[in-house]
């Protein structure tokens, strides 16, 4: 079979990986449930196309390992069994129906095109025929993918089945050497620019692809698998009379305030501390004291110095109010892989974005932790999508994540700080993450007078 070919001939050892745990998911699916009791749902875009073909060699392979007993051959995968519901919609690309039909026609699929809504063609659909679990091209960092695993039960309010999404944990890398090695074809869109695709109204181009050009002509795109950073492959996501310049994206400056530079007004930090250790009383924060010395040390003044419970809420709630009274936010603790650690997702609520994978952070996990920890790792690499700037240094084992003017340190220790501290002062000395100044001055007398004197 062509794909399960190209996959395990190439030399992607992270791909391979991907591809194998898929096809287990898959696998498991078609031992569970009859070819007949599971459909696929394919909308024409990247993830869809993907899961498409993992599907093909899913079952050629659980085919194949049936007939094996029997000594009969699978087909090649040259046909498609399982039943696909296509929604068809009037705000989609022509582009997007076009390559769904050819898809239809060049394997073989038996493809339900329904015109209603996704709920009540649904429930249609279900009730007139045996399907009890869906195949889906869900992905972590999708808005529907929260709270979902690969095996997941339709949500109350709808028909009951089961969701099944093989290429959950996949990234947007993933899904593009996917689609690069195999040589499948996939939507004329994503070769103009495109990176995510929804309906007409609400979809443009991908900035960051654009290519400039020295004079006025027409604008040019790269097509989507060249985008460096897979986080913002929602960035063409927004209204098509939003201002968006070729190149650059509308978005809050990653940093501090520009106008309190410009005045030279006094710059103000807070220091929010995670743990409920610290609010029990088992545990001395000796770390934010620390840090308001540091800050003091570079001429900032600390404005606040909280402590707040290991609750997303309430670390979201402390750092939306501090993120736009104060031109920086520190904050420590509640980093790592337990379910306690929830200070990264907090920023993100904070911010409003969503948690997606990184795989930049995540090869830095890799090295830092190994592959046994595979689960806590895969965790640990999900950030605040389209806002997280990683600070390296070469003496830090992985980098210290900066969403807008928030800075996340993982020192859990006296010695830590200290080591971030010397780091973040260096790369401010580089690239002007930090303003440094002249240190606050303090200077003191004694009397002999009681306070009723002096006053």
């Amino acid at each position: 079979m062509e794909i399960d070919k190209a996959i395990r001939e190439c030399d992607d050892g992270r791909l391979k990986t991907k591809y194998n745990n898929a096809i287990y998911v898959i696998r498991r699916a078609l031992a569970l449930y009859s070819v007949q009791e599971v459909a696929l749902s394919f909308n024409g875009g990247k993830d869809s196309t993907v899961l498409l073909h993992l599907l093909r060699a899913g079952c050629f392979l659980h085919e194949a390992e049936e007939n094996n007993l029997r000594g009969d051959a699978a087909d090649g995968g040259k046909t498609f069994p399982i039943r696909t519901i296509y929604f068809e919609s009037p705000s989609a690309f022509p582009e997007i129906n076009s390559f769904t039909y050819e898809a239809a026609a060049t394997y073989n699929i038996q493809m339900d095109i329904i015109r209603l809504d996704f709920k009540s063609g649904l429930e249609a659909l279900l009730k007139a025929n045996p399907i009890r679990a869906i195949f889906l091209g869900v992905r972590i960092g999708d808005p529907t993918a929260v709270g979902q695993e690969q095996f997941s039960p339709s949500s109350p309010g709808w028909p009951p089945f089961m969701r099944v999404n093989p290429i959950l944990d996949w990234s947007y890398r993933d899904v593009w050497a996917f689609l690069l090695v195999s040589k499948v074809q996939y939507c004329s869109l994503y070769d103009q620019g495109y990176t995510s695709i929804g309906s007409i109204h609400d979809t443009v181009r991908n900035a960051l692809l654009c290519i400039r050009n020295s004079d006025n002509s027409e604008e040019k795109f790269k097509p989507a698998y060249l985008l460096a950073d897979g986080r913002l492959e929602r960035a063409g996501r927004v209204k098509k009379n939003s201002s968006l310049v070729c190149g650059k994206l509308s978005s809050i400056s990653n940093g501090v305030k520009m106008e309190n530079l410009n005045s030279g007004s006094m710059l103000t930090a807070s220091i929010i501390t995670v743990g409920d250790e610290i609010l029990f009383g088992t545990v001395e924060d000796k770390l934010g004291s620390m840090l308001c010395k540091k800050l003091h040390s570079i001429g900032w003044a600390v404005s606040r110095v909280a402590v707040t419970r290991n609750d997303i809420d309430s670390v979201a709630e402390e750092v939306e109010r501090q993120k736009s009274t104060d031109d920086m936010v520190l904050i420590f603790g509640g980093i790592g892989p337990l379910h306690s650690d929830v200070t990264v997702a907090g920023v993100a609520k904070a911010f409003g974005v969503r948690m997606a994978p990184d795989e930049e952070f995540e090869e830095h996990l890799r090295h830092l932790i190994g592959e046994k920890c595979s689960g806590d790792k895969n965790e640990m690499a999900l950030l605040p999508e389209g806002i997280t700037e990683l600070l390296h240094h070469e003496q830090l084992p992985v980098p210290l994540i900066k969403c807008h003017n928030v800075i996340i340190l993982t020192a859990t220790n006296v010695v830590e700080l200290d080591r971030q501290w010397d780091c973040l002062i260096e790369l401010a000395k580089s690239n002007g993450i930090l303003v440094l100044m002249d240190p606050f001055v303090s200077k003191c007398f004694a009397t002999t007078l009681s306070d009723v004197e002096v006053a």
